[in-house]
């Protein structure tokens, strides 16, 4: 997307995972240069946001504060106005119940270019990942679509007729719906399921009939949810895999019990352009994941430092790259200055960490150096100088070292310097504490839903300690985290958990996400079989 003119991109993002939205709509993410979204849209699964672009939460949750209509249109003609391309990200598809025609209307009396990208609704993903067909040669031939926000406007004695019904926003009307359909002639007996936080790891399902679910779910918060109703809900029993089949009343959960993390909520620590790939390997452990960003990764106050070292590179004779950040910011700035990894040529690179390596490999390029242990420490201990490791630097050795904006890794700049080589550190990134909890996270600590956290950085550690000093609607008791594990990725990190938190329980044998996920897994099964004893 360029720059010249403002559009806005009304974006339907589906049922709630990331993976299931469209291609075009990753696409337009990576690119957008503000972000007007509803409450039900996952942020930090979207890692493909850009971390300047600005991002305006608009609610539109059922029974929760939400921005008017009225002021998001002026949002939409305004930002698009200034020239920004702008992505209206919606629940779902933005012309099922999304409201969309309001804000075009605005768009077109303001002379607002904008485009609509179709999402999938979780009227009809929500069955499918709960394992009911919608349609069925015998049992369903056609189904209806609606929303119950409003019961008493529908056309009860009509959509009995109907086979199967797919309703939303009925979780809070659960029990008029009930009554409507059996008054006008719909069996008690006829089957029903509730499927809530569709498309998420917390993802779950109430099965029953129309005679039962209101008991079932009764004290249950149902919101967000997609209800279906009809004989086709019986077909789930044959329909999903077998290890799953499971046609108890309340409730039924898509993860499977026998992962090792079954049962467990994991808190993530990591930037929302970093937490998906940790977050995903817990969830295939079986844990429920909840991400509550510590950082945000930004450009530096100043590019110059930077610009001056790509602009004389050839005068350096190693790069080292310390993180996933590094190479990725690196990369962006030399290509924005017009260069690519050619310019790196005869430049020998150093890499801490696989993940740095892989990043690196991403942009075509081999690391020269990879210490054993994945820390800084190790870099020094065994860099390749002449003479072998030990030895000293060679005459006139210049090291470039991109790094974050607030410093940091003084030590191992100290000791490469006394080595004898001359270390130009620039900043190619800034890294910030954000300015509050996601909301999701924030509930979960309240509630101490929540039993293991997770730490890949010093920085996280630090940002999160004051993301709860900041909070002042948060309230934990003071013996709070006795109940919960704190797991970190290696030894800075555990230092820090041990000053700012006065514990830890769990540290990665190597200093990996990988590293940490087995540490995790190991720490719960040898829990789980100490208290079964």
């Amino acid at each position: 997307m360029k720059n010249h003119k403002g559009k806005v991109y009304l974006v339907g993002a589906g049922p709630g995972d990331c993976n299931l939205m469209t291609v075009r709509s990753h696409k337009l993410l990576s690119q957008a240069e503000v972000l007007i979204y509803d409450a039900l849209i996952d942020i930090p699964q979207l890692e493909l946001i850009p971390a300047t672009c600005r991002k305006i939460e608009v609610g539109k949750r059922g029974g929760k504060p939400s921005t008017q209509q009225q002021e998001i249109n002026r949002l939409l003609v305004e930002n698009c106005q200034l020239g920004k391309q702008v992505i209206r990200l919606k629940s779902g598809d933005p012309f099922i119940f999304g409201r969309s025609s309001s804000e075009i209307q605005a768009l077109i009396t303001a002379g607002c270019e904008f485009e609509v990208i179709p999402g999938i609704s979780s009227a009809l993903a929500a069955p499918l990942l709960a394992g009911i067909p919608l349609t069925d040669p015998v049992m369903s031939r056609c189904f209806a679509v609606m929303s119950a926000h409003e019961p008493d406007a529908l056309e009860w004695e009509a959509l009995v007729q109907i086979e199967t019904l797919v309703i939303l926003m009925g979780g809070r009307n659960l029990s008029e719906i009930i009554w409507q359909l059996q008054k006008h002639g719909r069996s008690p007996e006829n089957p029903i399921a509730i499927i809530r936080d569709c498309g998420r790891p917390e993802q779950q399902i109430w099965l029953g009939t129309l005679s039962n679910i209101v008991h079932q779910t009764a004290g249950q918060s149902l919101s967000p949810c997609v209800i279906v109703i009809g004989e086709v809900v019986r077909l789930r029993e044959y329909l999903i895999q077998p290890e799953s089949t499971n046609m108890i009343d309340t409730p039924v959960t898509i993860n499977n019990s026998k992962l090792p993390l079954a049962g467990k909520t994991i808190l993530v620590t990591r930037s929302v352009s970093q937490s998906a790939e940790f977050s995903d390997r817990l969830q295939q452990q079986g844990a429920r994941v909840i991400e509550m960003p510590a950082l945000v990764i930004g450009p530096p106050s100043t590019w110059e430092p930077l610009d001056s070292a790509i602009a004389q590179l050839s005068s350096f004779h190693w790069l080292i790259l310390t993180s996933h950040n590094a190479v990725d910011c690196f990369f962006q700035r030399l290509q924005a200055k017009g260069k690519d990894a050619r310019s790196l040529f005869g430049i020998k690179i150093a890499v801490v960490g696989k993940k740095t390596a892989e990043s690196l490999r991403s942009h075509s390029l081999q690391p020269d150096f990879i210490p054993p242990n994945f820390v800084a420490d190790s870099l020094v201990e065994n860099f390749p100088w002449q003479g072998g490791h030990g030895g000293t630097a060679p005459t006139n050795c210049k090291i470039l070292f991109p790094r974050v904006e607030s410093g940091g890794r003084e030590v191992l700049v100290k000791e490469l310097t006394a080595k004898g080589a001359q270390v130009i550190e620039v900043p190619a990134y800034q890294s910030c504490c954000p300015e509050t909890i996601a909301p999701i996270a924030l509930s979960a600590l309240q509630n101490q839903a929540v039993n293991i956290i997770t730490f890949a950085s010093s920085k996280t550690v630090h940002n999160f300690c004051h993301l709860l000093e900041q909070s002042p609607e948060l309230s934990l008791s003071k013996d709070w985290l006795e109940s919960v594990c704190i797991a970190s990725i290696g030894p800075e990190t555990s230092k820090s958990c041990q000053n700012l938190l006065g514990k830890l329980d769990v540290e990665a044998k190597e200093y990996t996400l990988d590293g940490l996920t087995e540490a995790i897994v190991e720490w719960v099964t040898e829990y789980q079989r100490y208290n079964s004893r």
